[in-house]
């Protein structure tokens, strides 16, 4: 599965932001490559990473790959259609609370990681969710430097 590399909203190829994707081998991922075979546009930044089921995620997994540079981790649930446990979704919705637990804790901020169900069909809902998360993270971006430049100049001004 490739993104297309065309850039959305605020975004461009080389200022989309990284957004790893897990996603669900027989639910997310035939919506994914759906919305890669019929060209839906989408941060240029999506990487997917396939698993046979949500609940198989660990929240260091996510800590871990904001740690490595991506701004965002999205995962495409398989909500209540799941093949192999029937409490999948409530094992998700754990996960997802662990890690941002997880992601605070280490000062990152938990908007960090989105979830949703993606079907398999799900193109468009797919590439929408992609485009308002790379949004999302642009404007986290564009907060953090404000926030990094207003602490920088506060001590500046007391150094005077």
């Amino acid at each position: 599965m490739t993104a297309v590399a065309v850039p959305h909203g605020g975004g461009t190829a080389t200022n989309a932001p990284r957004i790893l994707v897990f996603s669900t081998n027989n639910i997310s991922d035939p919506g994914i490559d759906l919305a890669g075979s019929n060209h839906l546009h989408y941060s240029p930044g999506v990487r997917v990473i396939s698993m046979p089921c949500t609940s198989g995620i660990r929240p260091s997994w996510i800590l871990h790959a904001i740690q490595q540079g991506f701004e965002g981790v999205f995962i495409a649930s398989d909500g209540d259609e799941c093949a192999f446990l029937p409490d999948c979704a409530k094992r998700a919705s754990r996960i997802v609370s662990e890690a941002q637990a997880m992601l605070r804790a280490n000062g990152f901020d938990a908007n960090r990681l989105r979830m949703a169900a993606i079907c398999s069909v799900c193109a468009e809902q797919f590439a929408r969710h992609m485009n308002t998360f790379s949004d999302a993270l642009i404007a986290l971006r564009a907060k953090e430097a404000a926030a990094k430049e207003a602490a920088a100049a506060s001590t500046t001004g007391a150094a005077r």
